[in-house]
């Protein structure tokens, strides 16, 4: 999994973290998540402040 893929990464963090709102995840915290899913294997520091609100909006569509 990549950076790229923010639905894929928002679906795993809709399931890994059911309980947290993604509105109230900081940046620092929700790049850490990402680093650590499972099957997650691209560069840490690639990802931006776009792809990371990206990620966010995504899985706020995905926790409706």
């Amino acid at each position: 999994m990549k950076w790229t893929d923010t639905i894929r990464i928002a679906e795993d963090l809709c399931e890994k973290f059911p309980a947290v709102d993604p509105l109230t995840v900081r940046f620092t915290d929700l790049h850490k998540w990402v680093c650590e899913l499972d099957g997650f294997d691209d560069d840490p520091a690639r990802s931006g402040e776009k792809i990371l609100e990206a990620i966010q909006m995504a899985w706020i569509d995905e926790a409706r």
